[in-house]
Parts: C-alpha cells; sequence; structure tokens
C-alpha cells in the first residue's frame, strides 16, 4: 500500500500572533484562544486534547482524552488510574499535552507534569456525568486485554443490576489528574510556512518568560 501524499497544501492566512498584544500569562492567552474555539462554527469539542505519556516500555505514546476544567494552576481532565496512562503517569510523571483547532489554524504544545487532583474534585466531577458513564467507569479495567464484546458487555450489566435503584458512587481507580505546565507554546499558521510560535517558559520566580521561535 502507498500513498504520496506531498501534493497536499494549505495556505495558512489567519491573523498574526505578536508578542505586543499578548498577556504575560499564558493561561489568559489560552482562556482566550479556547473560547474563541469554542465560539467558532465548524469546531464541535474545542475541549478535544491529545495527552502523551512516556509508556514503561519506554515509549511515548499519544492519545485524546477531553479536557473538563482549567484554571491557573494548569488544564484537568478524568481517566482510570489503573490504566495504560494512568500507569505511565504514576512512573513518569512528564507529560504533553497539545490542542489543534484547524479552522483557526491554531495549535497549542503543552509540556508539564501530571499529578492526581484532590478525591473531592473527582468526586464533584463524577456526580455530575450521566448514569451510564459511571457505570462504565466500574465496567471498564481500562487497557486490560478481554476476549471480546460480549464479555464487556456482560460487565456492563453486573455493574447495572448491582447498582440498580442506587447511587452509583466514585471508584477509587477513577480521577482527575491535573497538567501543571512549565512551558506551553501557541502556534498560529501563517503564509508561506511562516508561522507565528510564542513560546512561555516557566521561571524560578514563577514568572514566565515569553520567546518567538522560528518556524
Amino acid at each position: 500500500m502507498e500513498k504520496d501524499l506531498s501534493n497536499y497544501r494549505k495556505i495558512y492566512k489567519r491573523n498574526p500572533l505578536l508578542k505586543d498584544n499578548i498577556s504575560e500569562n499564558p493561561m489568559e492567552l489560552f482562556q482566550k484562544w479556547f473560547y474563541e474555539a469554542d465560539e467558532f462554527d465548524g469546531i464541535e469539542e474545542a475541549n478535544v486534547m491529545h495527552v502523551a505519556t512516556i509508556g514503561l516500555d519506554g515509549f511515548p505514546k499519544n492519545r485524546v482524552v477531553l479536557l473538563k476544567r482549567f484554571t491557573w494552576e494548569g488544564f484537568i481532565f478524568y481517566t482510570n488510574y489503573n490504566s495504560e496512562k494512568g500507569i505511565s503517569i504514576s512512573k513518569n510523571s512528564n507529560v504533553s499535552a497539545t490542542f489543534f483547532w484547524h479552522k483557526l489554524e491554531r495549535q497549542i504544545i503543552i509540556k508539564g507534569k501530571a499529578e492526581k487532583i484532590a478525591e473531592n474534585l473527582s468526586d464533584g466531577y463524577f456526580e455530575s456525568r450521566p448514569e451510564g458513564s459511571k457505570l462504565g467507569a466500574w465496567a471498564s479495567d481500562q487497557s486490560s486485554v478481554i476476549k471480546s464484546r460480549e464479555d464487556l458487555d456482560q460487565k456492563l450489566i453486573s455493574f447495572e443490576k448491582k447498582f440498580e435503584g442506587k447511587e452509583i458512587p466514585r471508584p477509587k481507580h477513577w480521577g482527575g489528574y491535573i497538567i501543571k505546565p512549565i512551558s506551553i507554546e501557541f502556534w498560529q499558521g501563517r503564509p508561506n510556512r511562516m508561522h507565528d510560535r510564542i513560546r512561555y517558559t516557566l521561571q524560578e520566580d514563577f514568572n514566565w518568560k515569553l520567546e518567538r521561535l522560528e518556524p
């Protein structure tokens, strides 16, 4: 199988990204860009976030998760702590996260450390989830091998029966992580592949250093 993609072309021609008109704190710029993506026609899930971890085999692995909250401290998502990503984070908390909003010709690249959030915060989010999602968190041993789809469906049915008519508690193996950034790069597409790249790097005094990178 072979497919030549060398002639695929896109001209990037949206607004420039200049150091003169952005905040000293990257979270303010992230919030501005996120709201613009969330309101932009044609972007269905602005909170889609690609998270890369370093696996126990030494290889990086990237997957899509959903950003559920952002604060001055960082970016929060939820998962099974016993999943492949959860185990990877427990051994090596260094992670990378990326947002790409094609319609706006923008991406954000985050480098940081992931850590579990407080249990009461995970409890609060879990309570807000639909019942089916709550049951799924109990039924799925995320990333584990299973013989068949039928076996997985039977696991879900067993938990439906177990919690029938009852409040569904949060499993202890399920909860949130916050990615606390040490570097955030904002990428804006520009003509002739001369893209704008502005990188914020956290300093020892907790201020952010701004630098422009060559495309």
